[in-house]
């Protein structure tokens, strides 16, 4: 069954951000705290340590409700702004940021990144959570589709900037999702490091029972957007899939990582 183009208006009526932490999330019910948190969080925490990528201010774009790709972040940026262009996910972004009662529970996997750190006990834990509230200064809209994707607030220029199952959402094809690389670009400082992490040949994904599509982008495809963007790539690493999903949640079948910097010059 092919999916068509999700446009952003339905997003915005029927994107649930409950349901997605509950399908993809959930400490037992979540369909992606396998393989891809253990994808993420390594390179994450590699890259923020011995890679040596840290500064003043990280841009996190297209963060969805979800705060877990910024657990290492917080170690290494004085300052962290996330993002993202829907309303019902900012606000579950300010509940975990304010402590809210029912904000989203990120317990297990925030325990995860401490023991990447080498430290899990439940202090630590703690600790770690208080920072990263202490780090994010500000969660503001972005749009992927504008050529100013902040164009509702006045942004710095960023040490860094990170996205994470973002952009193979809102972009139609491979030429979308090259404009909106370029389009970041004049956040970043000269040198300024992005990184980008997501699946391969995704068609559609589910969020409930609401079906969203999502472009389907092979290797090839990324580095050459990439480098067409205007950036330099430093790495770029892309593992299969063990742990496929079920077709009633998604068809990704691997997953990606890319670090890229601007151009010093």
């Amino acid at each position: 069954m092919e999916t068509s183009y999700t446009p952003s208006q339905t997003y915005i009526e029927e994107f649930n951000p409950v349901d997605y932490f509950k399908t993809y999330y959930h400490p037992k019910e979540g369909t992606m705290t396998g393989d891809w948190l253990n994808f993420v969080l390594q390179n994450l925490h590699e890259i923020f340590t011995s890679g040596g990528v840290k500064g003043d201010i990280l841009i996190d774009f297209g963060a969805g409700p979800s705060i877990y790709h910024l657990l290492s972040a917080c170690e290494a940026f004085n300052n962290i702004i996330t993002s993202d262009f829907l309303q019902q996910n900012r606000e579950q972004l300010e509940k975990w940021l304010r402590k809210d009662p029912n904000a989203f529970d990120w317990t297990p996997i925030v325990k995860y990144v401490c023991e990447l750190e080498g430290k899990s006990d439940s202090e630590s834990c703690k600790k770690k959570e208080e920072k990263l509230r202490r780090t994010v200064t500000k969660v503001v809209k972005c749009d992927a589709l504008k050529k100013n994707p902040f164009e509702s607030v006045e942004m710095p220029q960023a040490d860094c900037l990170i996205s994470c199952l973002c952009l193979e959402a809102p972009c139609k094809d491979v030429e979308s999702f090259t404009n909106a690389l370029r389009n970041l670009k004049v956040f970043l400082k000269p040198g300024g490091h992005i990184i980008i992490q997501n699946v391969l040949n995704c068609t559609y994904y589910y969020v409930g029972k609401k079906r969203f599509s999502s472009l389907s982008i092979s290797k090839e495809e990324l580095e050459t957007a990439v480098k067409e963007a205007g950036y330099e790539i430093v790495k770029l690493k892309v593992i299969p899939c063990t742990d496929k999903p079920r077709v009633d949640i998604s068809d990704y079948d691997g997953f990606y990582y890319v670090h890229a910097r601007k151009p010093s010059a």
